[in-house]
């Protein structure tokens, strides 16, 4: 008896687990590029898609080609497809489709009649996982029908899982379908269609479709069903093309391998990929921030310093309150004469800008060390292939030539650019001229494996004319013409300004490990100098020699640094609760080596005259960070995380002095202090509805302490950060919608243990205790396919300095802390369309950006007027010609880009100092024009 119980189980255990195929959510079909050639007959381009266990869409491969216009469009449309991942039981697995997207000229009707063609996402059939060979909706169906994309793939994938018995036995020899998905699972190369290719020889196309079916499925070669057959007659039929560059090769395939965005963490959390919005007016990388809700820029120091961020109710200085990364690698630069933390952009070329990642709050646990407003990482990326070549001439004599180029073969992922900038200032002491090299290359090692290498080189020089007084400029005091705007563009000290030099090498490996599980290891080093001369005082710190006049208060901050560094992270491919891949681990490692100094310079020359401090420090940060995501309902997920991080900091003083009150002594003192703080986060996102979702994040966030200001074997302070936000995201995508449009708005709450405000006698941010903040915002994003692309966001934040004792809850109580705004508005938005003049294609362009800002507090209860800008840009475009005009600040409004209040005294040396406070404010540009002349170089000519 026992041992036919034994038998029955045995035989149980072998029955196969029933298959589910992946089943499409979101797949919105491509537009008709902009740059496409006029189709005289349907163009197709058969892709190979990867469905992890996630249901995203990890990796996309060119089967067959339509011309390298349309497979990038094809491409990027295909990366943004979700899927319900296919499932043998529960457990989800990874498979492989083949999805036909095919193009389809205007006289052909349907949909693509009403945008020159538009792009049609025809079936897909899985190469293997959900069935071995399946049979084949034809696209002529779907043109005619006009079924949207999703429900189209929806069906097709759903009626052939009642066809699976038989497909199974399709040819002799097959796997059965579980050891089939398995090895899906297991292996996502192409090595057997190559193997089979190989032995084919010269197949023709319907051929080398049944080859390479038959081999992802396990069937014997020429074992190929009548449906293979009829799928091959198809697809010539659509004229799909492949080449065959060798004999040991049938399908040219494009590999693109885009990795999809991170789920957000918060409602703050924001992916913004810069797309149409670039058409936008922006002098730099920098204005690319104003696309995250709640942020303003402000530079007092010239073309070349480092934009002063707000962001979320912060004055993040030069980068103190905010983390700064370019694919990875970290801009902050550590004890900074100009400030903790200083990090310049300024050296990123925007066209090579391909996404932000702006990270409000600390809520993620990979963000680390100054996060404690929030993490901004530009991403790198060059869309269009080719070389484009931009030249640029406006107002006050500024030049720009911008240089990119993208191998016509290669991914995105490698590009070189160079940028040159220079002009005369919009006034007096405003000169600048920089150089910028960018390039990076991504090198395939095996199916699963890429290296990125990035290099960058910048140069800069520039001239400031710093703050001027308020009661100066109105009574005509400054050393200018005497009227109106000559005074409001005017300066005192000519030595003002500065120059900077950056140098980053990073090399990043990727790997995709099984079961869809990925490691990322990148090491980087990064060569930094930078030397900063301001005024904020005039003549007031000097402690001139007896019967001497005072010498001036020009600060001189110089800096040098050396920093390397590595880090990674490694997702493990279990599935957790449901969860595909939830639990991710990382880890990173720093050391800095840098010369900080900064220095009072004579008024008459510019001479030192005495040193303010002098470090040589060096920094090691170490840390590593875990976070796990489950969803225990299918409407509830929820994540949690933990990062470690320990400093240790060595200081050595070459600025002490020569004489203490014991005796004589060396002018040099070494400081050591370690360091360590814990910053745990977590997170609950609810989905409401299918569009509708309400998230909650909360986390605490750390900065580090200035070297300068530390003592011998201290347990080095840190300025810790306790932040909440509540808030719900609304998403409409897909559905056969030609648009997308996305909402959000939060509310939140902040306290920091130790805050900075600017102090105009050191020139930079200093401690002053504790803060808070409560603030909201709101955004929202509207994309037309590639016609029009809207965003605007307002936001609202009150920071106080709490009243001593008061309750840790009251977050409104308390004296307003001077310069952040409580009112932020941003519009950008890109209208893109073309005509048709003496029977050309002419492409146009019209865009405009909107930044109002409320009045900012200022010291002694005083109040900055609101600000109101426009920039507006156009377009034409030819062929490979394009001429643009933008006008920044269309209205020319005379604004302060930056206002203060305090005591100074710029009458001269030897003059009384006031002790009555004032303002005092740094200029905005005016009215600005700008014409620029744009080259399409292609090597190689787009064909459908």
């Amino acid at each position: 008896m026992w041992i036919a119980m034994l038998v029955m189980c045995a035989m149980g255990a072998l029955e196969e687990v029933p298959i589910t195929p992946p089943v499409p959510v979101e797949a919105a079909p491509p537009s008709m590029p902009v740059d496409a050639p006029v189709l005289e007959r349907p163009a197709t381009v058969v892709l190979r898609l990867t469905i992890d266990e996630a249901g995203e869409v990890s990796r996309a491969e060119v089967q067959a080609s339509a011309g390298r216009v349309f497979d990038r469009a094809a491409m990027e449309a295909a990366v943004r497809w979700r899927f319900q991942p296919a499932r043998r039981g529960e457990a989800p697995l990874e498979v492989r489709v083949d999805v036909p997207v095919h193009f389809v000229p205007e006289a052909a009707g349907g949909v693509g009649a009403h945008h020159h063609g538009e792009a049609m996402a025809a079936t897909a059939v899985p190469a293997r996982g959900s069935e071995s060979t399946g049979a084949r909706s034809t696209s002529d169906g779907s043109a005619a029908g006009g079924e949207s994309p999703s429900d189209e793939l929806g069906s097709s994938m759903a009626s052939r899982s009642s066809r699976e018995a038989s497909a199974r036995s399709a040819a002799a020899g097959a796997e059965s379908p579980s050891d089939e998905l398995g090895s899906a699972a297991e292996s996502r190369s192409l090595r057997g269609a190559s193997a089979q290719g190989a032995a084919a020889g010269s197949a023709s196309p319907g051929e080398a479709t049944s080859i390479a079916s038959s081999a992802q499925t396990g069937a014997a070669p020429g074992a190929s069903t009548s449906d293979d057959a009829e799928s091959s007659d198809s697809l010539r039929e659509q004229g799909v093309t492949r080449e065959t560059k060798s004999s040991e090769r049938v399908l040219s395939t494009t590999v693109r391998d885009v990795a999809a965005a991170p789920p957000p963490v918060a409602v703050g959390d924001f992916h913004i990929e810069v797309g149409q919005l670039a058409d936008v007016p922006r002098n730099s990388a920098s204005d690319l921030m104003l696309l995250a809700p709640g942020v303003m820029l402000a530079n007092h120091g010239g073309e070349g310093h480092a934009e002063t961020v707000f962001i979320r109710g912060f004055d993040a200085g030069e980068g103190k309150d905010v983390e700064m990364r370019l694919n990875g690698v970290p801009l902050n630069e550590v004890s900074h004469a100009h400030g903790h933390g200083y990090a310049d952009t300024y050296f990123i070329i925007p066209e090579l800008v391909d996404a932000l990642r702006v990270t409000e709050g600390p809520y993620d646990a990979s963000q680390g060390d100054f996060g404690v407003a929030g993490t901004v990482e530009y991403q790198l990326g060059l869309k269009r292939r080719g070389l484009t070549t931009s030249v640029s001439y406006g107002s006050f004599a500024s030049r720009r030539l911008a240089l990119v180029w993208g191998p016509p073969e290669s991914s995105e992922a490698t590009f070189v650019g160079l940028l040159l900038r220079q002009g005369d200032g919009f006034g007096p002491n405003r000169s600048f001229a920089n150089a910028s090299a960018m390039a990076q290359v991504e090198l395939l090692l095996g199916d699963d494996t890429r290296l990125r290498l990035l290099g960058t080189s910048y140069g800069a020089r520039f001239a400031s004319a710093g703050v001027v007084r308020e009661t100066d400029v109105v009574d005509s005091r400054l050393p200018c013409a005497p009227d109106a705007d000559s005074q409001f563009f005017c300066f005192y000290d000519e030595n003002q300004g500065g120059a900077s030099q950056r140098h980053i090498v990073s090399a990043e490996l990727q790997s995709r490990l099984k079961r869809g599980g990925r490691l990322v290891q990148q090491g980087y080093v990064v060569l930094r100098q930078t030397r900063i001369r301001d005024n904020f005082t005039g003549f007031m710190q000097d402690t001139p020699p007896v019967g001497q006049s005072q010498r001036g208060d020009t600060a001189e901050g110089f800096y040098r640094g050396n920093t390397l560094g590595l880090r990674g992270r490694y997702i493990p491919g279990l599935t957790l609760l449901g969860e595909a891949r939830p639990l991710e681990l990382g880890y990173v490692a720093r050391y800095d080596d840098v010369r900080t100094r900064s220095r009072r310079l004579r008024d008459s020359g510019g001479a030192p005259y005495a040193t303010l401090y002098d470090n040589q420090v060096r920094t090691t940060n170490l840390g590593g960070y875990a976070s796990l995501r489950v969803s225990p309902r299918p409407w509830l997920t929820l994540r949690a995380g933990l990062r470690l991080d320990t400093f240790l900091f060595g200081v050595e003083d070459l600025n002490r002095p020569a004489v203490d009150r014991d005796g004589p002594r060396l002018t040099d003192e070494s400081v050591d202090a370690y360091g360590f703080f814990a910053s745990p986060r977590a997170s609950a996102e609810v989905k409401l509805s299918p569009r509708l979702t309400w998230m909650t994040s909360a986390g605490l966030g750390a900065r580090s302490s200035d070297a300068a200001a530390l003592s011998d074997a201290e347990l080095a302070p840190y300025a810790r950060v306790a932040s909440g936000e509540t808030g719900l995201g609304w998403r409409l995508e897909g559905e056969g919608h030609p648009y997308t449009l996305e909402a959000r708005g939060a509310v939140f709450a902040t306290r920091v243990s130790q805050d900075f405000v600017f102090d105009e006698r050191l020139g930079r941010n200093q401690p002053i205790g504790a803060s808070q903040r409560l603030g909201a915002f709101a955004t929202g994003r509207f994309v037309w396919s590639e016609w029009m692309d809207v965003q605007a966001s307002i936001a609202w934040a009150r920071a106080t300095l709490p009243t001593p004792g008061a309750s840790a809850w009251k977050l409104w109580d308390g004296a307003v802390m001077p310069y952040i705004p409580a009112l932020l508005g941003r519009l950008d938005a890109s209208v893109r369309g073309d005509v048709t003049l003496a029977g050309e294609r002419v492409g146009w362009n019209v865009a405009l950006g909107h930044s109002a800002v409320g009045p900012r507090p200022l010291p002694l209860d005083r109040y900055s007027a609101p600000v109101f800008l426009f920039d507006v840009a156009t377009r034409a475009r030819w062929s490979w010609v394009e001429f643009g005009v933008s006008v920044e600040n269309a209205l020319d409004t005379r604004w302060r880009e930056t206002e203060l209040n305090y005591v100074s005294n710029f009458r001269g040396a030897d003059a009384p100092a006031s002790l009555l406070a004032t303002r005092h404010f740094t200029a905005g540009p005016p009215r600005t024009f700008r014409g620029t002349l744009t080259l399409y170089l292609d090597f190689e000519e787009d064909s459908p």
